[in-house]
């Protein structure tokens, strides 16, 4: 096993069909519940012209990092965050593949303007004030795994706090036979070189190889794990909503995964 990165997970955000926040999602696991009406993704942290022109991907992942970044109890200002996504906004790629052997002159600024794959860091750190370091990561199906890292190196590197967000939205057109991605998901986390006042302890290591993903083995997470790349975080997030010290592996390319540790307090 490769030497371990020590972090500390400070902050936690989701957004699920059926399971708009984290504190949604803690509560069907603690209740065995079943999940309830999708709702639409808040991202209260947006100004209000701006979530009624974002597109989908934007919103979830907006949501997504302002739970964990609240619940960190920090200013988003000064947290430097890490946007990852196997595909970007699938619907808007469709558009503009579309439109360009269709109609070229018919583009829409704006769509074009939100096909960019940095366009949810664009949009968070415009409306949070950030000027701290902002990354797009994009590793395919392993893209949570590729952002995870990324994080929890530039956190331990640079000593400082770390927003992770990693979102994707279901394919359209052609693209909706070519991905996995069938539905919207977005997980959040914020880690940190410090223990103070962590929810929990990630000792994470890369590790040749990729096992696979194992069912979890209730049927609504399996399926949304299924449905989305991102969502191959949600093993993570399931032992963090049900404070189960755990060992996971979660892919972060092809031939390398992430040996995860998660650990709490008694």
């Amino acid at each position: 096993m490769s030497p371990a990165l020590t972090l500390w997970i400070k902050g936690v955000g989701l957004w699920a069909p059926g399971a708009p926040t984290w504190d949604a999602f803690r509560a069907l696991v603690a209740e065995n519940g079943q999940p309830g009406a999708t709702e639409r993704p808040a991202a209260s942290v947006l100004p209000p012209n701006e979530r009624r022109r974002a597109p989908e991907s934007v919103l979830l992942a907006a949501t997504a990092a302002g739970q964990a970044v609240s619940m960190a109890g920090l200013d988003a200002a000064h947290v430097p965050c890490v946007f990852a996504s196997a595909h970007g906004d699938q619907a808007i790629t469709d558009y503009m593949c579309t439109t360009l052997a269709t109609a070229p002159g018919e583009l829409s600024p704006t769509k074009f303007h939100n096909s960019v794959h940095n366009a949810p860091a664009g949009y968070w750190t415009i409306a949070t004030h950030c000027h701290a370091s902002s990354s797009a990561v994009c590793g395919g199906e392993a893209s949570f795994g590729a952002g995870l890292l990324e994080a929890a190196t530039l956190a331990i590197a640079d000593e400082r706090d770390v927003l992770l967000a990693s979102y994707d939205i279901a394919g359209s057109g052609p693209l909706g036979d070519m991905t996995t991605s069938t539905g919207p998901f977005a997980g959040a986390l914020v880690l940190s070189p410090r223990a103070d006042g962590a929810l929990a302890r990630l000792q994470l290591s890369p590790e040749p190889g990729n096992v696979g993903d194992e069912s979890i083995g209730e049927g609504w997470l399996d399926a949304i794990m299924t449905s989305n790349p991102s969502a191959r975080g949600l093993p993570l997030l399931l032992a963090l909503a049900r404070r189960k010290t755990t060992a996971l592996r979660v892919a972060a390319a092809d031939g390398l995964d992430l040996h995860l540790d998660v650990e709490f307090a008694p």
